[in-house]
């Protein structure tokens, strides 16, 4: 159920079987070690939320395949990062338009990092304007407890590691270098830190983790949970109200 490939005369009939709602992937264009090709977050994204899109009935928006990258500096190329401002304001619009189209339910579905706080923002902004507009931000690797379990097996502040690895080797192996895979470890050095430092001061390749480990198998695993789990989220979504009725623009008499 893909939004680019209904018609507008197809698309009111579509919106109201899925409770007024649409899902809007946001990935990520950075390096993602010597193993691993730089669109992994933008690639995850489209293909898990087509997935879910299938199951639940809910269009998905086109997948949004830069992000805010920032923190992966300049030492290795590929990253094509956005910044927090941009992102902020192109969801922003994403969601107006969306809104003025019918959809009163948006499941923004977050596959990198760092963008979960200007998605955040584009939210509050979002539900500011348009007060029968319900918006969710969903981190996927904090989907459920068995899929964060999955992400932060090998490192707490990971990236191109072995779940990541794993699940290109699902899903899309044409991504993942197995030559390369013996030289892509490098252990997480964040903790402790108070700072938050960029990636240029946390790893030597560009990884964190141990992508080494990765196989197949782990990634169907984690791929199968993470489509099972998001569906029974946002099935949720599709059928929840606001605890209370006021309106966002009406005071207290």
């Amino acid at each position: 159920m893909q939004w680019s490939q209904l018609t507008w005369a197809e698309l009111p009939d579509q919106l109201t079987a899925a409770s007024d709602a649409a899902i809007l992937p946001v990935g990520a264009t950075e390096q993602h070690g010597p193993h691993m090709g730089c669109g992994m977050d933008a690639v995850i994204a489209d293909v898990l939320c087509k997935a879910v899109a299938e199951r639940t009935g809910v269009p998905m928006l086109p997948t949004l395949p830069y992000g805010c990258s920032l923190g992966h500096s300049r030492r290795w190329p590929g990253t094509i990062a956005v910044q927090p401002i941009t992102l902020i304001e192109l969801v922003k619009q994403i969601g107006d338009g969306a809104y003025h189209s019918g959809v009163r339910r948006l499941f923004i579905i977050n596959t990198h990092v760092t963008n979960a706080a200007p998605l955040r923002c584009a939210l509050e902004m979002l539900r500011a304007e348009h007060d029968d507009l319900m918006v969710a931000v969903i981190n996927s690797p904090q989907i459920s407890e068995r899929v964060r379990q999955f992400h932060f097996a090998d490192a707490e502040d990971w990236h191109a590691n072995d779940a990541e690895t794993s699940l290109m080797l699902a899903v899309a192996p044409e991504m993942v270098r197995p030559d390369r895979l013996h030289e892509a470890d490098d252990p997480d050095r964040t903790e402790g830190q108070v700072f938050a430092h960029p990636v240029n001061r946390t790893s030597l390749n560009g990884v964190t983790g141990t992508p080494s480990l990765a196989t197949a198998e782990k990634g169907q695993q984690g791929f199968a949970w993470m489509v099972e789990d998001l569906s029974a989220l946002i099935r949720r979504g599709m059928v929840q109200t606001p605890p209370l009725a006021h309106s966002y623009f009406d005071r207290v008499a």
